[in-house]
């Protein structure tokens, strides 16, 4: 009988403490995702606040003349409103840019000429002059509208999307969908692929 009690009491301690270990990893699993929920909430709200204001009010570069250099003709990006234009800052002496570029021409060979997607080079470099970019662009056949933006939309794509947007060697590229809202692309070269990949959504809206 001696035997007998300890063994017991073992026992009892060994059932007792099995259910309490399962419990307490359910309820860190629960109060996680909880915590997640909670957090994603409040975002969407001010998401969905902040909506209508940014739609009253494009940002000036956006709606700012430039000049074709090709043409000498003036136009604003608004001019492209329900299509798909890809902006890509560049300069003339950024290497990477110029194999950014190869890789927009690739782009617009895939998709084709009535694709809806609108290409302008953005020379952000302000020490370059207008007739030495439209000789660079004609040697390297490149055939969509180039400009040089005055230093105050240069200023505020800076600070609407951040100053490597200024910085060509890391290729900033900007697309604008059919709704005129911007989307910034990851810095870096990307292939005609991935150009196409994040495109082409935008250009299936709408169609």
């Amino acid at each position: 009988m001696k035997l007998l009690i300890p063994l017991l009491l073992a026992g009892f301690v060994i059932t007792a403490c099995a259910p309490m270990n399962v419990a307490t990893e359910v309820m860190v699993e629960e109060n996680s995702e909880e915590i997640k929920v909670q957090t994603a909430e409040p975002m969407l709200e001010a998401t969905a606040d902040l909506m209508p204001d940014e739609a009253l009010e494009l940002p000036t570069w956006l709606t700012s003349e430039l000049v074709n250099i090709k043409t000498g003709e003036t136009f604003k990006l608004t001019d492209f409103a329900g299509k798909v234009v890809l902006v890509e800052n560049l300069a003339m002496w950024c290497s990477s840019c110029l194999k950014q570029q190869e890789q927009v021409k690739l782009l617009h060979e895939q998709l084709g000429e009535d694709s809806g997607l609108i290409s302008i080079g953005l020379d952000v470099d302000q020490n370059e002059e207008a007739e030495d970019l439209k000789k660079y662009v004609e040697s390297n056949g490149f055939d969509w509208i180039y400009t040089i933006p005055s230093l105050e939309i240069v200023r505020e794509i800076a600070n609407l999307y951040g100053a490597n947007f200024l910085n060509p060697p890391l290729t900033p590229i900007l697309i604008i969908d059919r709704q005129g809202v911007v989307h910034p692309m990851n810095m870096g070269l990307k292939s005609a692929e991935d150009l196409k990949l994040f495109i082409e959504p935008f250009l299936s809206e709408g169609m």
